[in-house]
């Protein structure tokens, strides 16, 4: 780990002391926290697989508002994209370990009403990934690689929470495990990890893509974490400096290390 990815980690740690230290919140404010976050973050996953709606889109299409011009599929990634984030909540709160299971019912979700026949199925051909550095595993041997994701995260306690997120996210998207809808998924078990462990969701920014393709790729072909753990940490970061300024409790601490 370099000092500057530990200097941002132990900033994040100060900032979540400072909220956790604010428990329990105000339910309004926790309420509507989540409502916001959950909008950016049902945004920005979604623009990063090219879904055209903009942010004010995505809000009116969660109230039930069908926007013109924009396709039947667009429309059901954000409201599945939704659905998807309150299953994870709900799981969360329940206290569950990850499981093949549970992924599959993510992942079930996200493709709700677009391709019913492989929502929640593994792929059964082999794919590429375009732009990237590794091929993900031959479709035979996905039942083998995804139970030894699940053992690695039951295994790696000893990481730091994002860390592990960071790192789960990662092997994950290099399994590939699924025909089409791998990302949001990926960026929904992301949030499981970090959820679980008392953080707030990290929103990957539309804005950052490339940075996020490029620490991934460094990761999965090298296996070299800290690029996206980096960009894990400081999503994490902006999400904690939500929370305390809406509890006027800003000012919160900024890592210079911080760059995405």
């Amino acid at each position: 780990m370099t000092i500057q990815l530990e200097a941002l980690l132990q900033a994040v740690e100060a900032d979540k002391a400072r909220l956790d230290a604010a428990r329990p919140l105000p339910p309004h404010t926790v309420a509507s926290l989540r409502e916001k976050l959950a909008l950016e973050w049902t945004y920005h996953s979604n623009a990063i697989e090219g879904n055209t709606l903009t942010l004010r889109e995505t809000k009116v299409v969660l109230e039930g508002i069908t926007v013109g011009g924009k396709s039947l599929r667009e429309h059901f990634e954000a409201t599945n994209h939704r659905d998807a984030i309150l299953y994870v909540e709900e799981i969360v709160s329940q206290g569950e370990s990850l499981s093949e299971w549970m992924i599959r019912n993510i992942h079930r979700l996200v493709l709700k009403g677009i391709d019913d026949q492989e929502a929640g199925a593994y792929r059964r051909e082999n794919v590429v990934i375009s732009g990237a550095s590794t091929t993900p595993p031959d479709f035979l041997h996905l039942p083998q690689e995804m139970q030894q994701l699940i053992e690695w995260d039951q295994a790696a306690k000893t990481l730091h929470p994002i860390e592990r997120a960071a790192q789960l996210h990662t092997r994950f998207v290099k399994i590939h495990p699924f025909v089409d809808g791998n990302g949001r998924t990926a960026r929904l078990l992301l949030n499981f990890e970090l959820m679980k462990s008392g953080y707030p969701p990290a929103i990957i920014r539309k804005e950052d893509r490339l940075t996020y393709y490029d620490s991934l790729d460094e990761a999965c072909d090298g296996g070299n974490f800290d690029g996206i753990t980096e960009l894990v940490a400081s999503a994490v970061q902006r999400s904690l400096e939500v929370y305390l300024s809406v509890l006027g409790l800003g000012n919160a601490s900024r890592s210079g290390g911080a760059s995405v």
